[in-house]
């Protein structure tokens, strides 16, 4: 997660970093994975803390790429990118010849770097195409569901992904609508018939379904539930900070399965939150939890 500071250059936040950073309890020659490498903040603190290690940053987003390169310059040594989604883990491991890590991190936040970058269509706050792709090699944008789903189907996934109670209301002024062909105005078209009565847009729920779906986020986190934990060595730890509740239980139940099977111990009795200062400084993170595990 991050803001965005003078002349629109991205400010970043990573979010519950000191928190990440003990859980994962870094060591100076080990091997590490940042699943989600975004603007480059967790890679490099984690780089920061290593001699002989390196840490493997991986993002679907190319240009949050692009950034994080740019961001972690002074410790490039250790540090190397792989672009790739979740499920391709196997593939990037091989890329650079490992077997195993120490640990694992991943952030399931979207940047404030896309949100505030209009033409990728992510933000219902900064009017754009209607995208919603973190990997722009991918076939099907959020215009496609939008325009192309039927009424039922599209209301299934607005109430299924975005938890929106509402949603068959919302799938009917979007089918009357179409063609709707910028996140403008899909917002106007949901707000007209969900009308605001706090500060959370009427269209947030809507958009983030969207997004799950353009981008199968849960599908891909589920994979990455599969294949990581196998990837750690003896007392390696996985930590994942999620900002919504279907991801935070997908995370809680695999977690604790792993813990009944005996493969695995969990670390955070209680879910770990933002302290009131960091979130007073980066209101991104208000949502955040994290949750660690250590392989036996």
């Amino acid at each position: 997660m991050d803001a965005h500071g003078e002349g629109g250059r991205p400010q970043h936040y990573p979010v519950l970093l000191s928190e990440s950073l003990e859980y994962l309890a870094v060591r100076p020659d080990g091997l590490y994975l940042d699943l989600t490498a975004g603007l480059g903040g967790h890679t490099k603190a984690i780089a920061e803390r290593l001699d002989s290690g390196l840490v493997i940053a991986c993002d679907r987003d190319a240009e949050s790429l692009q950034l994080a390169q740019a961001a972690t310059a002074s410790v490039a040594s250790r540090v190397r990118f792989f672009h790739g989604s979740f499920s391709e883990l196997p593939k990037a491991l091989e890329r650079f010849g490992v077997g195993a890590v120490d640990g694992v991190l991943v952030d399931l936040g979207v940047s404030r770097f896309q949100l505030n970058t209009a033409e990728r269509g992510f933000s219902l706050m900064e009017d754009g195409p209607l995208d919603m792709r973190m990997d722009r090699r991918g076939d099907v944008t959020a215009a496609d569901l939008v325009n192309g789903m039927g009424e039922k189907p599209l209301a299934d996934l607005i109430y299924q992904l975005g938890e929106e109670r509402r949603s068959r209301r919302i799938s009917r002024a979007i089918v009357r609508a179409r063609p709707i062909l910028t996140t403008g105005r899909l917002a106007r078209v949901v707000e007209a018939v969900v009308p605001r009565t706090g500060r959370i847009h009427p269209a947030t729920q809507t958009f983030m379904a969207l997004r799950l779906a353009v981008n199968d986020e849960l599908g891909e986190l589920e994979a990455l539930l599969r294949l990581a934990p196998e990837r750690l060595r003896p007392s390696g730890r996985f930590v994942a900070l999620t900002f919504m509740s279907l991801e935070d239980r997908i995370v809680k139940g695999a977690f604790q399965s792993l813990a009944r099977a005996g493969s695995a111990r969990i670390l955070t009795k209680h879910v770990v939150k933002p302290a009131r200062e960091e979130v007073l400084k980066n209101a991104a993170s208000r949502s955040a939890k994290l949750r660690a595990l250590e392989r036996i």
